[in-house]
């Protein structure tokens, strides 16, 4: 049964930040190692190690490349305070320069030299989508990771070509090409199917302000590639008062690409949290929280007034439902009863809080014959449930998602919005009703 993961991207997501953070849940690093090592990509070297940004433990995932030409996480570079350097963010004893973290010594860490596979790209920075995607699907990844990868990547090309104004095929990646965005890319994606993760719940993304210089020169925060993926993917976006880019493009595409919901549940519990370091340093420490959680499936307790009448009318008995519901009933139902010698009556239950007892009951007796009312406290078990709008083919419409305990969900048409939905279109409801279920299916 897959898993449910909530993103927590408080400041901000990264490819390596996401890596480091399902690493840090527990995703098996030799399969990581065996899925990289598949590639036919080289020039690298994978560090992972354990730093601390302001006192909290965090894992860190570095590409190293031979090369020694990763820029983006030069802050000066980035921010033009300073010239165009070749100093890379960590060095190989062990030490984190991280302006966050000044002198922090990483624990003992793992470094992984790739093989040759007989292919040599020295100019990693110019590669386009069907190279880059040759790259991926001749690599020994399970068939989920290599689709998850190539989503991700797809979805890079869409907004650059986006940004840029030019066709996808016409798209030649330059920052989200390099060796090192491959390679977070493909290990994100190991890492989610390693860990059998089915749904990602991601409420916000938390995005700085500003500019940032790239190849292309000084472009404002959130970058144009990035807020295209936002714009597309419908994802939901917080702008805050930081100084620089936390949302990267090859965080939000991970983002766009495996996020299935936007909204917590009101009750989870936490398995387990990973959290991942960010190689920026900004005035609150770059990490990635990831939690692996469970909806709680719980017992909440309702009251169900009952009553007996036998000589009210039907229109008597629907303006009591009416009143009822209006003043917080939860359910109000008629049944058709034979009381003592055998004269017709209904039986009338009222499912309600404890708090609207005294109102419900009130109601009750002054629009009702009745003379008394029983009281039953009720438990129930009651399903994770939210409520969703769905685009339609028809317009938009609300449907209920309840989600079983086997992960399983289900989406139930609201009846006001297939109602409304018949009268702006003259269709039947059991047609409407068709359309939206369909679509809310295609959406969950």
């Amino acid at each position: 049964m897959g898993k449910t993961l909530y993103l927590d991207c408080s400041t901000g997501i990264s490819g390596d930040m996401t890596v480091a953070a399902l690493l840090d849940l527990g995703a098996d690093v030799a399969v990581l190692y065996q899925a990289l090592n598949s590639l036919p990509l080289t020039g690298y070297q994978l560090r992972i190690s354990r730093v601390h940004k302001s006192g909290l433990a965090a894992c860190d995932f570095a590409v190293l490349l031979d090369a020694g030409d990763n820029h983006d996480h030069d802050m000066e570079y980035l921010y033009g305070h300073g010239e165009h350097t070749h100093e890379h963010p960590h060095d190989h004893d062990g030490h984190t320069h991280d302006g966050a973290d000044h002198g922090v010594v990483a624990h003992p860490q793992e470094h992984h030299q790739f093989h040759d596979h007989g292919e040599h790209h020295h100019d990693h920075a110019h590669r386009n989508l069907p190279e880059i995607l040759h790259i991926i699907r001749h690599g020994d990844l399970t068939p989920r990771a290599s689709e998850l990868a190539e989503r991700i990547f797809t979805i890079l090309a869409q907004a650059e070509a986006k940004a840029h104004g030019v066709p996808v095929e016409e798209v030649h990646f330059h920052e989200v090409g390099a060796v090192d965005s491959i390679v977070d890319i493909v290990a994100a994606a190991v890492c989610f199917d390693n860990l059998d993760i089915e749904r990602v719940i991601l409420p916000r993304l938390n995005e700085g302000r500003g500019s940032i210089r790239c190849q292309h020169g000084v472009i404002p925060v959130p970058v144009p590639a990035t807020l295209a993926i936002v714009q597309a993917y419908g994802l939901p976006l917080h702008i805050g008062d930081t100084e620089g880019e936390l949302v990267t493009p090859t965080g939000a595409a991970i983002a766009a690409a495996v996020a299935t919901d936007f909204q917590l549940p009101d009750r989870f519990q936490v398995e387990k949290t990973g959290i991942g370091a960010g190689k920026r340093a900004y005035e609150r420490p770059s990490l990635l929280r990831a939690m692996l959680i469970t909806e709680d499936v719980h017992q909440e307790t309702v009251w169900k007034l009952e009553t007996n009448v036998d000589d009210c009318t039907g229109e008597a008995l629907g303006h009591v439902m009416e009143r009822l519901q209006a003043a917080g009933a939860r359910e109000v139902h008629f049944f058709p009863v034979y009381m003592k010698k055998n004269r017709p009556a209904y039986q009338l239950d009222v499912l309600c809080d404890e708090g609207d007892i005294p109102t419900l009951e009130s109601i009750l007796f002054s629009e009702t014959t009745t003379i008394g009312v029983r009281r039953m406290k009720m438990e129930r078990t009651v399903l994770p449930r939210e409520k969703r709008i769905v685009s339609t083919p028809l317009g938009e419409a609300q449907v209920k998602v309840c989600t079983l305990p086997d992960g399983t969900r289900r989406a139930y048409p609201e009846y006001d919005s297939v109602a409304a939905l018949c009268r702006e279109t003259g269709l039947s409801y059991p047609e409407v009703c068709r359309i939206v279920q369909k679509s809310a299916d295609l959406n969950r």
